[in-house]
C-alpha cells in the first residue's frame, strides 16, 4: 500500500441522515487503511428549531447516545485504533452557547468548524451557493474568523466552500484574510477529500495558492459519507499532489 493518512478527524454516520453505514463498518475500513485514529465528526444538532426538521443533522436528543456508541466501540477496539467523538458544527452565536453546554454534557473530544450557513440552517444561506456578492464572502470571512476566536474549534473543514465567482481582486483580499487570522491562532485549515472524490467546486486552487503562500498548517479530511470513502487511496494521492504544488505541510495528528 502507498503511503496513507494517519489520522481522519472527518467521519460521519446515518443520524445526519444523509450518510450510510454502521460505526463499526468506517472503523473497519480506518484499519484496512492503517490509520491510528479515527474521528467522528458528525453534524451537530440544534437547539430551538421551532417546528423546523433538518434532513442533514442528527437531533439534539441523539447527541448521548452518538458520543457513547463511540465510547462504546473506542473500548472495544482499543490497541487497534483510536476513536474519537466530536461534532462539525457552524458558527451560528444565537445558538452556540447551548450547543457548546450540550458538547461538554456529553464530554465531546473535540469540534470542527464546518460553516455551512451564515445564520440559522432554518433561514440562513448556504455558504456553497454561487455568489458574486462581496458583502456575503466578508460575511463568512467574518464569521469564521470571529468562530474561531472562541477557542472552541480544532480546524477549518473545507475552508473554500464558500463560492464567490466575483473579482479575483475581492477574493484574494478577503481569503488572505482569513488565512492571516487562522495562522495568528494556530489552527489548521482542512483539504476536503470528499470535495475532491465528487469534482465539487472545492477543493479550490486559487484558495490553496493562497494558503501556501501564507504557511498556514494544513490537514486532511476524508468527510466521509460512506465506508468506502475511507479506501479512496487515488483521493488521497490527488490531495498529497495538490499540497506539494502549493508548498502545503500537512499534518498526520493533531494534538485535541
Amino acid at each position: 500500500m502507498n503511503q496513507y493518512m494517519k489520522a481522519n478527524y472527518h467521519t460521519h454516520t446515518i443520524r445526519c441522515k444523509h450518510a450510510e453505514g454502521s460505526e463499526r463498518d468506517y472503523i473497519e475500513a480506518a484499519i484496512s487503511m492503517g490509520m491510528e485514529v479515527l474521528g467522528f465528526a458528525d453534524h451537530i444538532p440544534c437547539p430551538r428549531q421551532e417546528g423546523y426538521v433538518s434532513t442533514i443533522r442528527m437531533d439534539m436528543e441523539q447527541a448521548d447516545e452518538y458520543v457513547s456508541t463511540i465510547r462504546f466501540l473506542a473500548r472495544e477496539y482499543e490497541g487497534r485504533i483510536r476513536l474519537l467523538a466530536g461534532f462539525e458544527a457552524e458558527y451560528t452565536p444565537e445558538i452556540f452557547p447551548e450547543q457548546m453546554q450540550m458538547v461538554h454534557r456529553v464530554k465531546a473530544d473535540y469540534l470542527i468548524m464546518g460553516q455551512h450557513f451564515l445564520g440559522r440552517e432554518s433561514d440562513g444561506t448556504y455558504t456553497g451557493t454561487p455568489t458574486k456578492s462581496d458583502a456575503f464572502l466578508k460575511e463568512y470571512v467574518d464569521t469564521v474568523i470571529a468562530g474561531m476566536e472562541t477557542g472552541a474549534f480544532l480546524y477549518l473543514a473545507h475552508p473554500d466552500l464558500i463560492n464567490y465567482q466575483g473579482p479575483d481582486a475581492v477574493y484574494e483580499r478577503e481569503i488572505i484574510r482569513l488565512c492571516r487570522a487562522l495562522y495568528d491562532l494556530h489552527i489548521p485549515l482542512e483539504i476536503n477529500l470528499q470535495g475532491l472524490l465528487q469534482h465539487r467546486h472545492y477543493p479550490s486552487e486559487r484558495f490553496w495558492k493562497i494558503v501556501g503562500q501564507v504557511g498556514n498548517r494544513v490537514v486532511l479530511g476524508v468527510d466521509a459519507h460512506r465506508p468506502s470513502q475511507i479506501r479512496e487511496q487515488e483521493v488521497y494521492d490527488k490531495a498529497m499532489q495538490m499540497a506539494e504544488k502549493y508548498g502545503l505541510k500537512v499534518e498526520d495528528l493533531l494534538d485535541l
